[in-house]
């Protein structure tokens, strides 16, 4: 299951561009927190902490139990926004749940072993299926869905209705959606000699009429 974290926040009052960068200034960054039955509340979290737990994650989903200002809410890191040049992290969407109340969200896969197919036939692994969407209770969440594709033949396929999921754990994906396929490997084509690169492409040209071929028909 996800691991379960702990990490403190504190309200936050000021919005907008210019106190964000305030924040960011002090070492701390914007989040906030929606869902279950409270209203959706800013909240600012230390810079290097979430860095930290994010850093040290194995999946994407991660059950964090958050202390503000001294009010634990348990919450699940739904997004957290980067910086497209640098990496930083610019934001962090939480999502508060219950422990008796069923998750609807996404789980990363990842395939282990190493294809029939592909060690013994020369195939190439298709990785088509990313994530996929699954419903259980938060004390059942998955950090990350693994599936054993070492019986994968050439021209095999795993679908969603293939994969042996953990306990309480339910996919909502489509069942006939491709997750993992080896295709044939892909024709080389024919080596050309140095001699025949050295020749150039044959040019056909237009045959001239003979002198006095046409006179001789008339």
């Amino acid at each position: 299951m996800a691991k379960q974290v702990k990490l403190s926040a504190r309200p936050r009052a000021d919005v907008g561009r210019n106190s964000v960068k305030h924040l960011r200034s002090r070492g701390v960054v914007p989040a906030v927190i929606y869902g279950h039955k409270d209203q959706p509340a800013n909240l600012e979290i230390n810079t290097r902490e979430i860095a930290a737990l994010l850093k040290h994650a194995v999946g994407e989903n991660i059950l964090v139990e958050l202390d503000i200002a001294g009010t634990p809410k348990l919450s699940l890191i739904q997004e957290v926004q980067h910086h497209p040049v640098r990496g930083d992290i610019l934001h962090v969407d939480f999502l508060e749940v219950a422990m008796d109340e069923v998750l609807h969200t996404e789980v990363p896969v990842e395939p282990t072993g190493e294809a029939d197919g592909v060690k013994n036939y020369g195939g190439l692994l298709e990785h088509s299926l990313r994530s996929l969407q699954i419903e259980c209770l938060p004390k059942d969440l998955p950090e990350i869905i693994r599936v054993d594709v070492s019986a994968l033949g050439l021209n095999q396929s795993i679908h969603v209705r293939d994969l042996i999921l953990p306990e309480g754990v339910k996919a909502t994906s489509d069942a006939d959606l491709t997750v993992f396929s080896v295709a044939e490997p892909k024709a080389e084509a024919e080596p050309v000699s140095a001699a025949d690169a050295a020749k150039g492409p044959e040019v056909i040209k237009e045959k001239k009429p003979v002198e006095g071929a046409e006179a001789a028909k008339k």
